[in-house]
């Protein structure tokens, strides 16, 4: 099927591309309050048993990733069309999902804008080498690669490193409004886990915020992860890529059960997302639904998806991921 020109795609995308305040504030409700609630219930299961506990904190995990969701949204002005009220929401979200609002958001418009393409890594995604560089870099640089790509260290230590550590600090030559947003968060984090504290002690703060802070963290990480890495993705040098290709080739249709769906915020419609970042979450589907030219693109379920944790490298010649195993014949056929 021919790939549809960006005119075309973007009339079919347009009446999407709207953020309704009553959507908005509805999600905002049945997002943060049953999140603050199911922390509540999981301070009582502590009196009855840790197990219980643990399983509440698996569903409040998965209301901070929904959280996170509004938090992007915000990210991309689609929230809500105040771009105030988005910075706004966006800070409060930031707080919760311990990710700085301006930071982030400079770093995610950069990844939207240069997704799949090979010569403009770096800022914004998962780091991915080609076959060809790996084989050319110096030794350190492949330890360092081969740990990165490491799923211990990218799904376990990564939550902790992401959170605790690269979304503390203000990047190189961030401008005022971001650091000053980025010190507020840092602020926020701070006052708010200091006032549980406070009201439930540290070993019951800590006991339930961990859980819950590793969990939302290693999907987040996961979902990101697996949207852009799968069987016949897309990546291209910059003199051949395209953004309508990168969008709809580069990015999956993570096809999740309705419950996940709720949770992630219609976030496994990606390639929309990366169509049209404007579209708000409550409309993704809608918009893949009624979009023709979408309907075949690269679709995923969770069982396929969990093959993409042995993908390593792309290989440039045959447009694919490979492992580190197929280093060897990879060299042959050359």
């Amino acid at each position: 099927m021919p790939t549809p020109t960006v005119r075309q795609l973007k009339q079919d995308i347009a009446p999407y591309e709207k953020s309704l305040a009553r959507k908005s504030i509805m999600q905002i409700i049945n997002t943060i309050l049953p999140f603050v609630l199911l922390w509540y219930f999981a301070f009582l299961s502590l009196s009855v048993s840790y197990w219980l506990t643990l399983a509440i904190a698996v569903a409040a995990a998965g209301f901070v990733i929904r959280i996170f969701i509004l938090f992007h949204d915000c990210c991309h002005q689609s929230l809500f069309k105040s771009k105030r009220l988005n910075e706004i929401v966006g800070t409060i979200t930031g707080i919760l999902t311990f990710h700085p609002y301006h930071q982030w958001k400079h770093a995610h418009s950069i990844h939207h804008a240069t997704s799949s393409n090979l010569n403009k890594r770096g800022t914004g995604d998962v780091w991915i080498l080609t076959v060809e560089e790996y084989l050319q870099s110096s030794l350190w640089k492949r330890l360092s690669y081969r740990l990165y790509r490491n799923p211990f260290v990218m799904f376990v230590l990564g939550p902790f490193y992401t959170m605790l550590i690269e979304n503390r600090f203000n990047r190189k030559n961030a401008k005022a409004k971001e650091r000053i947003n980025l010190y507020l968060t840092n602020l926020g984090i701070v006052v708010l886990a200091g006032l549980v504290c406070w009201a439930v002690g540290w070993q019951a703060f800590l006991l339930i915020q961990l859980p819950i802070f590793y969990l939302s963290g290693a999907a987040g990480i996961w979902l990101f992860y697996v949207q852009h890495q799968f069987e016949d993705s897309y990546f291209e040098k910059e003199e051949n890529w395209d953004y309508v290709k990168a969008a709809i080739d580069g990015s999956s249709y993570y096809k999740l059960p309705k419950l996940l769906q709720w949770l992630t915020g219609n976030i496994g419609f990606h390639h929309v997302h990366h169509l049209s970042p404007r579209v708000p979450n409550y409309y993704l589907e809608e918009a893949h639904d009624k979009t023709p030219a979408l309907h075949n693109v690269t679709t995923i379920t969770i069982a396929s998806s969990l093959q993409a944790i042995r993908f390593r490298l792309w290989d440039e010649s045959n447009k694919r991921f490979i492992g580190f195993k197929e280093l060897k014949q990879w060299a042959k056929q050359k």
